[in-house]
């Protein structure tokens, strides 16, 4: 009897699969303790492909096509949830409206579930951050006066934070090399500390989802990025500076060289200029220079915050802001960014600010 009810279980397991539809994904879910939301908007990378009205039991569901993985957000009220799915898979979502902490069950595709474990990492570096940041807004409103000392107090707390968070998102990176779990990951990671890993991560995984629009547009970029990167040879190029003379970058060579991006209208480089200041004054006596490379379009602008932060360097710019051929070279996106060069024209580091240049200086130049 044991024998027969085996076979007939095995029989049953066999009828169930075969009715699974292989030509389409299932998406549904249901949300407890709704309130005023009726709707669910369903994206597909990031555009808008459905929406479903939650019905009396605050259930929904989407049937899409999906000859590929990809990745689909479900967003409810202020809310977004992410998985991953293609055709075959029957996602099944759940989760509770009023969980301030976004927890929620995901079954039916494997990508799925390990971003919602990955996401359960980020939140808890999260809650760290929040309480950096809470911190940071008592201290100032009760000392208005020290808000610069007490940013430089609890900004290392805040990258040892980012650090950490960073190793563990790479790791896990690392571990799901194969899904777009990894790939999830692999965009929360600080690119600046990681930047060469992330690279030889783009090469490895751009033919692995070939299809997959957010991957490619990922490897696109990290690949154009290796130019630029630690331990390449910075492109040359050939900048007038404020007078009007023609200079190149390998007209410097044979000393370190900080190349710093700027601008006089970005604040953030014009109160990291300061810094760079004191660093050149300490160490232009032991073979380290700056180079300016500014992306102002007003030529008075540019020379007077040249004057007023009294940066004692070579300056030059295309004054075209973010339009010009060197900036678009070195794939400069933001403001400052900064690239130090060996005597021999090597990338040694990027993006080096505050104590972090200094401690990278007294390292190097001794």
């Amino acid at each position: 009897m044991k024998k027969v009810t085996l076979i007939a279980l095995i029989g049953l397991g066999l009828f169930v699969s075969s009715c699974k539809n292989n030509d389409e994904l299932i998406i549904s879910g249901k949300i407890e303790n709704a309130g005023e939301i009726k709707k669910v908007m369903l994206y597909e990378t990031d555009q808008v492909v459905d929406s479903a009205f939650l019905n009396e039991s605050n259930e929904f569901k989407f049937r899409r096509v999906a000859p590929d993985a990809n990745f689909y957000t479900l967003v409810i009220g202020e809310k977004n949830f992410l998985v991953v799915g293609q055709n075959g898979d029957e996602v099944e979502f759940k989760s509770d409206y009023l969980d301030t902490t976004n927890t929620y069950e995901v079954s039916g595709s494997t990508d799925s579930e390990k971003i919602r474990d990955f996401n359960k990492i980020s939140n808890d570096y999260g809650k760290i951050f929040q309480k950096i940041q809470e911190e940071y807004a008592a201290s100032v409103s009760a000392n208005p006066n020290a808000k610069d000392s007490i940013y430089n107090a609890l900004m290392p707390k805040f990258q040892s934070n980012m650090d950490k968070f960073s190793g563990e998102g790479f790791k896990f990176v690392q571990d799901n090399k194969d899904n777009l779990a990894g790939f999830y990951a692999a965009g929360t990671i600080d690119q600046n500390k990681y930047e060469q890993e992330l690279i030889a991560y783009a090469e490895e995984v751009k033919s692995k989802f070939p299809k997959n629009n957010a991957v490619q547009s990922f490897v696109t970029k990290m690949i154009g990025l290796k130019p630029v990167s630690i331990g390449q040879i910075a492109p040359d190029f050939q900048l007038p500076d404020q007078n009007g003379k023609e200079f190149k970058l390998s007209d410097f060579r044979g000393k370190y060289i900080l190349l710093d991006f700027w601008a006089s209208w970005c604040a953030p480089c014009r109160e990291e200029n300061p810094n760079i200041v004191r660093q050149f004054e300490r160490f232009k006596d032991k073979n380290f220079t700056v180079l300016g490379v500014s992306l102002d379009d007003d030529r008075s602008g540019w020379l007077k915050a040249i004057k007023d932060d009294r940066l004692n360097w070579p300056h030059l710019s295309e004054l075209k802001r973010w339009d010009g051929k060197v900036t678009l070279l070195y794939k400069v996106e933001g403001i400052p960014a900064s690239f130090l060069l060996d005597p021999k024209g090597k990338i040694i580091a990027k993006n080096l600010r505050g104590a972090e240049l200094e401690q990278f200086l007294e390292k190097t130049l001794k």
